[in-house]
């Protein structure tokens, strides 16, 4: 248990991390790796008070080493659902769960695009975490499919239960490469899910599979999908002037709660979440 889980990494997260220290509130920032950041890859940025010239990378590590110095915890891994108790959150990290009083959602921009059928088939076939459903699948055939290095490891924890697993990229990263006996990299493109007299249907630009399950991976989740209840509009989370969501005690802040994408304005979201999360729960 801790008092605050920031689930991000991006300036808005390290903006509210450092903002909670302050005022003696202890958070962990849950996040998959700068490298996931659209910050990271910026060459140059030139409007961020402070720094005439700086790129997003450099920017990004100076907002993480401050977090750090102050004792801020971080934990690496991809927070998979958030669950609300009543006295407040249990969120499915990796294969863990962690139980917080509050919750700030700083996710970022990022939309994951879903494949057709993917959402609908949810647990009838389709599966997000490995670990959590993939003794369902023993002795049996299934896919994975991941767009992130964390799908590797998915994987192979998945080789040691099933019959078969066979692996789709769906965009260029560090993908499987090394692989066991019951393990094959399928070099196709998946564009479709659909269930057809009990078997799953994977359809690619290259033809159709078949397979007693589906698990897909990203470093991502649509944050209507994370929380039951949130409310969004036009792709992105709702809050009102305190960053307060339409779940109780869970704020957000940053490029997920809307334009302008600008780092100064997640910054100050990031504070004003952080403030009025401390003020809620005290």
């Amino acid at each position: 248990m801790t008092d605050i889980l920031i689930l991000g990494g991006g300036p808005a997260a390290w903006s509210a991390a450092i903002t909670l220290k302050n005022r003696n509130l202890d958070s962990t920032v849950i996040t998959t790796g700068m490298e996931q950041s659209g910050l990271y890859k910026a060459d140059k940025i030139t409007n961020y008070p402070g720094f005439p010239e700086i790129s997003g990378k450099e920017l990004l590590e100076k907002f993480r080493e401050h977090a750090l110095s102050m004792g801020v915890e971080v934990r690496n891994g991809y927070a998979r659902q958030v669950m609300p108790t009543g006295s407040g959150f249990m969120v499915l990290v990796g294969d863990e769960i962690l139980e917080c009083r509050a919750l700030i959602l700083a996710l970022g921009a990022a939309r994951p695009r879903l494949l057709p059928g993917e959402s609908e088939l949810l647990g009838q076939g389709v599966s997000w975490c490995g670990t959590c459903d993939g003794m369902f699948y023993r002795g049996k055939d299934v896919a994975v499919l991941s767009s992130w290095h964390g799908g590797v490891e998915e994987a192979d924890f998945l080789a040691g239960l099933c019959r078969k697993v066979d692996y789709y990229a769906l965009k260029k990263h560090d993908g499987l490469t090394e692989c066991r006996e019951n393990q094959s990299v399928i070099p196709e493109t998946p564009l479709s899910i659909a269930r057809e007299n009990g078997r799953m249907v994977l359809t690619t630009r290259e033809g159709t599979h078949t397979y007693d399950g589906i698990f897909v991976f990203r470093p991502t989740a649509a944050p209507d999908q994370l929380i039951p209840g949130l409310a969004i509009e036009n792709g992105f989370i709702v809050v009102d002037r305190r960053m307060q969501t339409s779940v109780p005690l869970c704020y957000a802040c940053g490029d997920c709660v809307g334009r302008p994408l600008q780092i100064a304005k997640a910054v100050g979201e990031g504070l004003v979440a952080a403030i009025s999360c401390s003020e809620d729960l005290k």
